[in-house]
């Protein structure tokens, strides 16, 4: 890190075990994460009313290229944040969740939603069809996988997207959505 970790401790004593560990979380962050310019952690504990004991809020605020990370993990009804070293353990966590997904952002590594297939129904019987799909294979469907009861909507040339799965005799659209000006369901 560019610049030095900062620590702070808010309604409760610092300890040396306390700020070591932070530490050492601190430096397996940075020997993931390289690129971390600075990091600072605030350990606090709010609630000094608690019967069963008091639960520990930390925030890390880290300064990376292309952006900051901020992690407030407050512990809710959480009583393992009842532990101090619980609650570090899981806000570094969390921090090096983010980071990795600013990682892949910024190599493109982001996950795309693929569209289901799509083709235009090819002929229609009174209780299935089929589908001509988009690379021209003929893809059964019975009545009862068309969306919204639109079976009785659709002709020969509706345009439908459809969910593909291999049936006992070839593959088959376990679901079928239609497409249109009116009807676009994904």
């Amino acid at each position: 890190m560019k610049v030095p970790l900062k620590i702070t401790f808010r309604d409760f004593d610092s300890s040396p075990a306390v700020e070591a560990r932070v530490r050492e979380e601190a430096d397996k962050l940075e020997r993931f994460h390289p690129s971390i310019i600075s990091c600072r952690v605030t350990l606090e504990r709010p609630h000094r009313h608690h019967h069963k004991g008091n639960l520990f809020h930390t925030s890390i605020f880290l300064t990376v290229p292309g952006g900051d990370v901020e992690v407030n993990r407050d512990p809710g009804k959480a009583h393992e944040h009842e532990d101090i070293y619980v609650a570090i353990r899981d806000s570094f966590d969390e921090a090096r969740r983010q980071l990795d997904g600013k990682t892949d952002k910024r190599r493109h590594d982001v996950k795309h939603k693929e569209a289901p297939p799509h083709g235009a129904v090819d002929k229609l019987f009174p209780d299935h069809g089929f589908i001509r799909s988009a690379d021209g294979r003929d893809i059964y469907f019975h009545r009862n996988s068309v969306l919204n009861d639109e079976f009785e909507r659709l002709e020969v040339g509706s345009e439908v997207r459809f969910a593909e799965e291999m049936g006992d005799k070839g593959p088959q659209a376990s679901t079928v959505a239609t497409i249109g000006k009116h009807h676009i369901v994904e």
